[in-house]
């Protein structure tokens, strides 16, 4: 799967793949495995940081599914909300730019 275009940007690396995945569909709830396969990254490596991401209140536990807890993205913790604020600015910034080369093409 290609790069996300805030990926390209600031660098490609575990946690900010779960970000940029959990933000992109912060609408839905998944278990850790799901988390870690649409993250395309391993699970154990999605279990080294897991628990800060849930300290931290980066993300939340929103129900059980038979053994699965299913999490999404804290969208009221107010790092969040200025984190997705920079990431929704850096995809519309470089969106633009790729669009305006098109038209100069």
């Amino acid at each position: 799967m290609a790069k996300s275009i805030f990926l390209q940007v600031y660098g490609d690396n575990p946690k900010l793949r779960v970000l940029d995945f959990l933000i992109t569909f912060q609408e839905y709830d998944y278990s850790m495995k799901e988390i870690a396969k649409n993250s395309e990254i391993g699970y154990t490596t999605l279990k080294q940081f897991w628990q800060e991401f849930v300290k931290r209140g980066i993300v939340k536990q929103t129900r059980v599914v038979g053994k699965a807890k299913m999490f999404k993205l804290n969208a009221e913790n107010p790092e969040i909300q200025i984190f997705m604020k920079l990431y929704w600015k850096v995809i519309s910034r470089e969106t633009d730019k790729m669009l305006a080369e098109k038209i100069v093409a």
